[in-house]
């Protein structure tokens, strides 16, 4: 069965939350184009599956978080390939503090993988619920 666009959204969003790391890139096609616009060191392409399963593998070497999507709203498109999904990472920080991190997601999924994203995440937030503030505005200052 090939899962239709929203449900390889959420099985995407699942998973980062989720930490299964190794299992993300599978939801992508071989040939893909990830585009993180919003991202504040630049945004490079991610345009293969290796390079998917490297940008991933990061999230092993960070301290795990309790989190989950919420406030997900799924728009659908008059192309049956593209959504536009709405949301936010919702969760508690190592220190017992609260966060949302605020997204939006522009999806083409072919045959059940994902061929293209623009994601929308806010990173000063992502940033924030790891404690990684300071270093994140010395990387900006260089």
């Amino acid at each position: 069965m090939v899962l239709t666009p929203r449900e390889v959204f959420l099985k995407l969003v699942w998973g980062v939350s989720e930490g299964r790391w190794d299992e993300l890139p599978d939801l992508y096609a071989e040939q893909t184009y990830v585009e993180h616009p919003f991202a504040p060191s630049g945004d490079e392409p991610l345009r293969t599956r290796e390079e998917l399963r490297e940008h991933f593998s990061a999230g092993r070497r960070l301290p795990p978080l309790r989190q989950e999507p919420a406030n997900i709203t799924v728009h659908e498109t008059a192309d049956p390939e593209v959504i536009v999904a709405e949301f936010e990472y919702r969760g508690t920080a190592e220190g017992g503090e609260p966060f949302r991190v605020p997204c939006v997601f522009i999806l083409r999924v072919r045959d059940g993988k994902i061929i293209s994203s623009r994601d929308y995440i806010d990173h000063i937030s992502s940033t924030r619920r790891r404690g990684g503030l300071d270093e994140l505005i010395e990387t900006l200052r260089s």
